[in-house]
């Protein structure tokens, strides 16, 4: 007996993808997420291409990730593509120390976040 399939979260006109481990805070990413939100696909990507923050490239990433599964996984036309959500979500964090004066140590925290785009087919009527 195999398993059950899974139902699928995301609606018949929606397609997502999920990076889970970025070097970056959660509020920085956040930030590029934002400037995305609710955008053209198309424009979304210029948006990140031009983008002066490090993040904006794993982003632009995540976002031609979500465009290729729309176009291969749901045969979604990918000219009349939204991204539709952009949310970022903590993830773990790496400790490390550092040495200080007269043998004491502080902590250095280096988290990690993660982001879920995604995209939807906008329709006819709209």
């Amino acid at each position: 007996m195999g398993q059950q399939s899974k139902e699928r979260r995301a609606k018949p006109t929606e397609a997502v993808a999920k990076v889970r481990t970025l070097r970056t805070g959660f509020r920085k990413l956040n930030v590029v997420a934002q400037s995305i939100r609710g955008l053209k696909v198309q424009r979304a990507l210029n948006e990140l291409e031009f983008s002066h923050k490090r993040i904006a490239a794993d982003v632009r990433k995540a976002l031609y990730s979500a465009i290729s599964n729309a176009e291969n996984n749901h045969s979604l036309d990918i000219d009349s593509l939204v991204v539709a959500e952009a949310y970022v979500g903590k993830n773990l964090v790496m400790k490390r120390f550092s040495s200080r004066a007269r043998g004491r140590s502080s902590r250095i925290e280096k988290p990690f976040c993660e982001i879920t785009i995604v995209v939807r087919e906008l329709g006819e009527a709209a």
